[in-house]
This record gives C-alpha cells, sequence and structure tokens, in this order.
C-alpha cells in the first residue's frame, strides 16, 4: 500500500496527477463535496450561532467508505482540492467527515496542474485556512436561509414550486429592469449625412460624413438641395500618430465574456470547457479575478513571442487587477506550456484553449501602430462641413495573435478600416453621391449571458464561482428564457442626391431582432416585482454588492462570520413573517380595458398554468372567460386587441381529406389539428394568421415528415428532431441519431446498425419488468433503481443485508417487495382512485396550510439546546 493518499475533486484531476507522482502516491477523487446540508430541513440552528447539520448523500457513502479506508491505512494525507473557498470547504469537510488527524494530514494548493507545480506544493504544505472555509460556510447559510425561508411566502402569495435566492433574485431584476427599459423607449428619428467623393483618379474614393443630424425631414432636405450646385474642397487636414494596447490576460468573467461574443458559448459550457482543460493540465486555474502573471510566465511568453514573432514584438507588461475582493486565486487564466499554440482534444477544447492562448500571449506583445488622419470638407453653399476619417497601420504589434470583442451593438456603418488615398488641403473632390437617412435611436441592449455577467461583476455581485451557476439557475427556474425573436418592419425616409438629380424613397428595414438574449418571463416579472415590493433589501444591488464584500472580509480573517449572519438574519426573518401574514397575493394582474361585446373588463395576469387573458370578474355570476397568451406575448405589454384575438382560437377550417382541420393554442405551442393529429405551427407563427391553405401545406409536411424512410424486420423506420436532436423511430422506439451519422442520407446499413444498438441497450436496461403496473427495476448509470410510471425512485438497502441489493437479489424481487419500497417513498402510490382524487382535494388545503406553517417548521431548530 502507498504511503501517502493524495485527494482531488475530481477523476479527470486525479488521473493527470497520478502520472506526476510515483508509486508512494495513490491518487484518488471525492467526486466534489462528499457532504451537505440535509435535505428536506433547512439543517442551520439559528439559535445555536447558525450550526449546521450535514450528511453524507447515498451517493456517496461508497466513496467516503473507499476514502476512509484507505486513509486509515496511509500515512499521510494531501488534501489537494481547488485553491478557492469551494476547494477549501471540500478540503474541511474531507478532513471531518474521513476523521482525520492533524499530524496525518497536508492540505496543499496550486494553480496549474504540471509537474513541477504539483512537486512544488508537496514540498510546501500547510493547513486548512479556516477563514476560507467560514466565508464559504457563510455564503452557503446565507444563501440557504433566504432559499428556505423566502420560497414559501412565493409559493403562497404568488404560485405553488417557486424558488427565490440571493445573487438569482438580483440577475432577475436586472433582466426585468432592462426589459422595461426597452419597452417604454420611444425611438427619436433624425436624418444622417453621408457622402461619398472621388479625387478624380481611378478608384480613389473618399468616404465623409455630416457630424451634425437633422431632426426634420425638411432640413436634411435643404441641406441636399443646397450641395446640388456646390463645390467640396479640403479645408483641413490632420495627421497624427495613435495606437492601440492589448488587453489584460483572462479573469473568469472576461473569459466567458469573450467566450460567448467570439465562440458563441454559454457561460456554462465555457466553464465545463475551461474545467477539462485545467484537470487535463493545459491551462491555470479557471475560477480567478485576478490579472497577474506570475514570473515564470512572463519569462515563458517572452520566450514564445521572440522565438515565434521577434523580439520587437514583445512588450514586458503588468497588469493591476480591479476587483476588491480578488485575493484568492493569484494569477490569470492562462495556458501552462506557451510553446503549446494548441492542444489536442474536441473541438470545444481546441477553440477554447487557442482563445486562452491568443489572449494571454498578446497581453505580452507590442502596441499596435497606426496613422489617423481626419479631413474635413467644406461646402461652398453651407456653413457646415462633412468629416472624413481614416486609419492606416503601421505595426500590427499584438493584433497579429489577438483582438478584442465588444458587446457594444451600435456598429451600424461603422468601416474598421477606412483607408483614405493621398489627400491635400485646398483640393478639389468630385461628388459621385449623397445620402440623407432617416436613423432612429435605439434602446438599451438587452442582456447576453456576457454582458450579464459585465453587469453582476460590475455592479460586485457574485464571485468567479457563482455567475455560470446563477445564470443557469435563472434560466432552469423558468424567470429567464434565452431565445432569438424576430424584428419587425419599419420604414424610413432615404433623400439621395445623385448626379445632380435629388429623388426622395420610403425604405424598409428589419429592426429589433434579437439573437441570444435574455428575457424575462411572466412569472419572472411577478416574481420579482413581488420580492421588489416586499424584500428590498434582497434584491438590492448596494445590499447585494455589500454581503460579497464582507464574504471577502470573512475570507480574510477580518469579520466573524456568525456575527455578520446574525446582522443579516434577524431583519430579514422578521420581513418574512410580516410578509406572510400581510402581503396580497400577486399575480402581475393589469386591466386591459372593457370587452366591446360583453361591456365587461378585460385583464391579463400570471395563472396557474402560465399567462392568460380573462374576460370579466372572478365574482361575477358568469364564469369568466379564459384564454392563454402565446409565447410572443407578455402580460406587461400585451394590448386589448390582441388579448380579444386570443379568444377566437381555437377555430375550424375546412375538412381535408375527410378530416376536421382546427387551429389551436395548447401546452406546447400553437398547433394545427387534423383529425386526432396534433401538428406543432412553427415558431414565431402568429396562429391567427394560418388559413386553409397554410395549414394543408403543415399538414403535408408532416404527412412528408412521418412517411417511412426504411422497413426493419418488417415494421417501418420514420425519422425525425425533437428535443434532444435528430432520431429514429421503430416499433416504439425513438433512437438519438449520433453527428458520426450523416442524418440526411442514413443508409439500410446505418439503420439497421442503430436499431441493433438501441435493441441491445434496451435489452440490458431491465432487470425485472411488470409492464401492466408500470413498475420496472432498471440499469441506471449510478447504478440500478425503480422506475415507478415517469418516476424515478431509490432501491435503498436490503434489509436482510444491511447493504446495496445485489444483481442477483433484484432478479428474483417480487412485485411485492418492490410496491412495498415504492411506497416508503410515495405513500398514496397504489391508493384507489375515488380516495386518491379525495386525498388530492384534501391536499390542496393542507398545501396552503403548510405553507402558513413553513417558517415555524423552520423555527423547530431554534428551540433546540
Amino acid at each position: 500500500m502507498a504511503k501517502n493518499l493524495l485527494i482531488v475533486e475530481s477523476p479527470a484531476k486525479a488521473k493527470t496527477i497520478e502520472g506526476y507522482l510515483g508509486k508512494d502516491f495513490i491518487v484518488k477523487s471525492s467526486y466534489g463535496h462528499i457532504r451537505d446540508l440535509i435535505k428536506g430541513d433547512m439543517g442551520i440552528d439559528t439559535n445555536n450561532d447558525f450550526a449546521q447539520t450535514y450528511e453524507v448523500p447515498a451517493d456517496k457513502k461508497q466513496v467516503v467508505a473507499e476514502l476512509k479506508k484507505l486513509a486509515k491505512e496511509a500515512e499521510m494525507v494531501w488534501l489537494a482540492s481547488d485553491e478557492d473557498r469551494e476547494g477549501e470547504a471540500i478540503s474541511w469537510h474531507l478532513f471531518e467527515t474521513l476523521g482525520l488527524k492533524e499530524n496525518k494530514t497536508k492540505r496543499i494548493v496550486f494553480h496549474e496542474i504540471t509537474k513541477p507545480a504539483i512537486l512544488k506544493a508537496i514540498e510546501s504544505p500547510r493547513t486548512i485556512d479556516y477563514n476560507l472555509v467560514n466565508a464559504q460556510q457563510a455564503r452557503r447559510v446565507l444563501d440557504r436561509l433566504v432559499g428556505f425561508e423566502l420560497s414559501p411566502v412565493l409559493w403562497k402569495k404568488v404560485k405553488p414550486s417557486l424558488s427565490a435566492g440571493r445573487v438569482q433574485s438580483v440577475a432577475v431584476r436586472l433582466i426585468v429592469d432592462r426589459e422595461r427599459e426597452v419597452n417604454k423607449f420611444n425611438a427619436a428619428a433624425a436624418y444622417k449625412i453621408t457622402a461619398r467623393f472621388s479625387t478624380g483618379k481611378a478608384r480613389e474614393f473618399v468616404k465623409a460624413e455630416l457630424p451634425q443630424r437633422f431632426e426634420q425631414e425638411a432640413e436634411a432636405e435643404k441641406f441636399v438641395r443646397d450641395c446640388v450646385n456646390a463645390g467640396f474642397k479640403i479645408s483641413s487636414l490632420e495627421t497624427k500618430p495613435a495606437k492601440r494596447n492589448p488587453a489584460a490576460p483572462f479573469t473568469t468573467s472576461t473569459l466567458q465574456q469573450e467566450a460567448s461574443r467570439k465562440l458563441g458559448f454559454p457561460v456554462s459550457r465555457t466553464m465545463q470547457v475551461a474545467q477539462r482543460l485545467y484537470e487535463s493540465g493545459k491551462i491555470t486555474y479557471m475560477r480567478t479575478d485576478s490579472v497577474n502573471l506570475s514570473e515564470t510566465a512572463l519569462t515563458a511568453a517572452a520566450n514564445e513571442i521572440n522565438s515565434a514573432y521577434g523580439q520587437k514584438y514583445h512588450q514586458l507588461r503588468t497588469y493591476k487587477t480591479k476587483s476588491a475582493g480578488a485575493q484568492e486565486a493569484h494569477e490569470a487564466i492562462r495556458p501552462t506550456y506557451f510553446d503549446q499554440h494548441t492542444v489536442t482534444g474536441d473541438s470545444s477544447e481546441q477553440r477554447l484553449y487557442e482563445l486562452i492562448w491568443k489572449r494571454a500571449i498578446a497581453s505580452q506583445m507590442s502596441e499596435a501602430l497606426f496613422e489617423k488622419t481626419t479631413a474635413q470638407i467644406a461646402v461652398s453653399t453651407r456653413s457646415e462641413s462633412l468629416v472624413a476619417e481614416g486609419e492606416v497601420m503601421k505595426f500590427d504589434g499584438f493584433l497579429k495573435v489577438y483582438l478584442e470583442s465588444s458587446d457594444d451593438e451600435d456598429t451600424e456603418d461603422k468601416d474598421n478600416e477606412n483607408i483614405l488615398p493621398p489627400l491635400a488641403k485646398g483640393q478639389d473632390l468630385l461628388l459621385n453621391v449623397m445620402n440623407a437617412t432617416e436613423r432612429f435611436s435605439r434602446p438599451p441592449a438587452r442582456y447576453t449571458e456576457a454582458s450579464l455577467v459585465k453587469k453582476l461583476e460590475e455592479l460586485g455581485i457574485g464571485r468567479p464561482s457563482t455567475y455560470a451557476p446563477t445564470i443557469s439557475t435563472i434560466q432552469n427556474r423558468g424567470y429567464v428564457v434565452k431565445e432569438d425573436r424576430d424584428g419587425r418592419s419599419r420604414s424610413f425616409g432615404s433623400i439621395i442626391l445623385e448626379n445632380g438629380e435629388v429623388t426622395k424613397a420610403i425604405k424598409t428595414e428589419i429592426t429589433g431582432a434579437e439573437k441570444s438574449k435574455l428575457f424575462p418571463t411572466d412569472i419572472g416579472e411577478v416574481v420579482n416585482d413581488f420580492l421588489v415590493e416586499h424584500f428590498k433589501g434582497i434584491v438590492d444591488f448596494n445590499f447585494t454588492a455589500k454581503v460579497e464584500k464582507e464574504f471577502d472580509e470573512i475570507a480574510q480573517g477580518l469579520q466573524n462570520w456568525t456575527k455578520m449572519l446574525h446582522a443579516f438574519y434577524t431583519p430579514f426573518h422578521k420581513e418574512v413573517e410580516v410578509t406572510t401574514e400581510t402581503a396580497d397575493r400577486a399575480n402581475g394582474e393589469r386591466l386591459l380595458g372593457v370587452d366591446p361585446v360583453s361591456g365587461k373588463n378585460v385583464y391579463a395576469k400570471v395563472g396557474k398554468f402560465g399567462p392568460l387573458v380573462q374576460i370579466g370578474q372572478n365574482d361575477d355570476e358568469e364564469k369568466p372567460k379564459y384564454a392563454s397568451l402565446m409565447k410572443s406575448q407578455s402580460v406587461g405589454t400585451v394590448t386589448l386587441e390582441d388579448a380579444l384575438e386570443q379568444f377566437r382560437l381555437p377555430f375550424q377550417l375546412e375538412n381535408y381529406k375527410d378530416k376536421e382541420v382546427a387551429v389551436g393554442v395548447g401546452r406546447f405551442g400553437p398547433y394545427v389539428k387534423w383529425g386526432e393529429t396534433y401538428i406543432s405551427i412553427p415558431k414565431n407563427e402568429d396562429p391567427l394568421t394560418v388559413d386553409q391553405s397554410r395549414a394543408i401545406f403543415i399538414i403535408e409536411e408532416k404527412i412528408t415528415a412521418d412517411a417511412p424512410v426504411a422497413h426493419y424486420e418488417g415494421l417501418p423506420v420514420t425519422k425525425g428532431t425533437g428535443r434532444f436532436g435528430p432520431f429514429i423511430k421503430w416499433n416504439d422506439l425513438f433512437i438519438n441519431v449520433p453527428k458520426a451519422y450523416n442524418f440526411d442520407e442514413l443508409s439500410d446499413n446505418d439503420i439497421k446498425e442503430l436499431i441493433g444498438k438501441k435493441v441491445e441497450k434496451e435489452a440490458n436496461r431491465f432487470i425485472q419488468q411488470w409492464t401492466a403496473d408500470k413498475i420496472a427495476i432498471e440499469n441506471g448509470r449510478w447504478g440500478p433503481f425503480i422506475r415507478f410510471g415517469k418516476d424515478m425512485l431509490k432501491l435503498g438497502k436490503n434489509p436482510a443485508t444491511n447493504d446495496k441489493y445485489t444483481p442477483e437479489e433484484l432478479a428474483v424481487l417480487s412485485l411485492e417487495e418492490v410496491k412495498k419500497l415504492i411506497v416508503e417513498q410515495v405513500p398514496n402510490a397504489f391508493e384507489p382512485k375515488a380516495t386518491k382524487k379525495k386525498a388530492a382535494g384534501t391536499k390542496v388545503a393542507g398545501t396552503k396550510s403548510a405553507a402558513v406553517k413553513a417558517p415555524a417548521k423552520k423555527k423547530a431548530p431554534v428551540k433546540k439546546k
């Protein structure tokens, strides 16, 4: 047995490190955290300095048992989890759970997984940093308190199954506020004057623009007409040098932003790929807010620049970190070896690595040099002058490798490189064409994932480890959606002067189109408004940033973590109690106007099954009418006219091929119903515009798509594209088609191979199956489990052996024994239907009662001494 046990949190990291250490070391993974706060209860005693109750989850018990055994046999245990607060907490949990002793335990940290870094860390071990642990504990406890106390309030006052969180609620507020800014924005129009001149020589052109804009069309037209017989002359010419400096190497947030802009990666994907690159020893630690580079890195970068590009391209640079809390990770994200311009791996890993390499290497390169020329062009008939600007690169410097992207969407009519021909003061120019084009002011840009990360960082909200989880959480919980939206057509005026003639035209353009932007959902807006009204502190930007600073102070040993939590929790808990008792229910209801047919009020609001419009009051004698809003509509912006249109759905069309045809909106969006078949209407198409010919086209498309592409064992094989990508369907089996296959041209052999693999997999899937009862014991990714309808239930331990069931034991379990295991987890699973309905009615009242008593339940631990 090896003398030393070294524990990291990931198997990939363990595999890389194991290759660097000798036979005296065994390297094992804890697979992340090995314990967490107990489920089902808050797990925090607010009366006992926020003491926590932890448990080892069932899926980690085997890992813990193995690590305990190995730790007992080893002479020394090395805790080598990541160097940030989360990593420190993992080491502390390992120390506590495995029952380690201080004299047999060492803590080591490193920010890159290379042999020299690992050996250096082993030479300079330390003990667990309890300041970092306390900072992580404070964050975990505070966020648990907020979630456990706020969520039941939302269940009672807004809608069941909602949740709230400290950082996620602030992120949602930012998106809601921005959406409302966009919706309230009124575009202002003005005319922009541009002109194209020639010098009289072939292919020598000058593009110029009038600095000011005209608010009135008449003013713009007068300027253009004044130029019909005007002369144009260079009145002044200024040439001066300009330079551009490289950006600092990546921090977590700048990597997320740039990978989003340049590679189109969501922030969660960026972090997953960066984690793999780090664990395989290709880049330094990827959760950092520092822009520093070590002396070793600076030397390696200099050597590579001098070797690959020449000495004139190298310039030693040091960068200062702007973030006040940047002290946990001591170096920016960079490649571990600068001489590796690319790496092996999948395309995502290669592209992200190359981005990191380019940014890091460019940060140590010379500035780019330009010559910028500005020419003023006088108009003989006007007092205003047109301006032409050009830029010529004299030395590319860092631009040879890398140029940082921008979130700025206002790139209209911008030329990245407008090169002017040789010009002289007093030189006459010939006008080719002049345009006066009506342009409109733009609303603030909606957030992308990248620009939201940037805003959170600017406000001091969250830290490198929290950006990606926050953005994923607000989308997973249905408060925010990331999607593309089509623009709308808009008319604009155009006045053109060409060949001495002035012409006017009305043109159209598409405006307001969005790509991968974050939009609040209706329920997101309702929850946000409720929290802003009743819990101003939780969603206040300054408060959230102040809490982050306090976590930083705890990490530095400057503040006591329990005192900080007491200061937060006491007023917060009172706020929860008052709101639970006094606040009204929230549904975002808006009065849109009066229905001209019935004379009743029309409302938009969020209902139990989503956003809807309603004609009439709930307390009217006649029951109100309801209609769902379409996905493209919102409670906050829908008009009375659009709301009333929704009551036209569903509507009937003429029969087609002896089957009824109808158009409506259902749970999964707008549809055409043909007989008993529901066919989805394409995204962003208004179902109210679907007429007979369009419905027939949609039906025929469905018929073509469902036609068999082949037959296998006498049964038809069809193709389709679903939520998880392309698939084929055979004998009620849906079979995903991997990218390795050409989906558009699947051969008979391809189909045979795909079906064969699926059939083989399905054969190994079931250990036992009771089809009539919708019960099965299946092999899963993490081990066997019970399938009960759509539910996946744990098997637990065999009471006879007090250990996990073996495959042999599972193969002979009777149906009654399995049903007992199901009832332990779903008590009412096998009650008769009539009883179940009655129970469901009681459950609604019970749910309300539970929501009222939820805070009391949380007080229970407080009373413990």
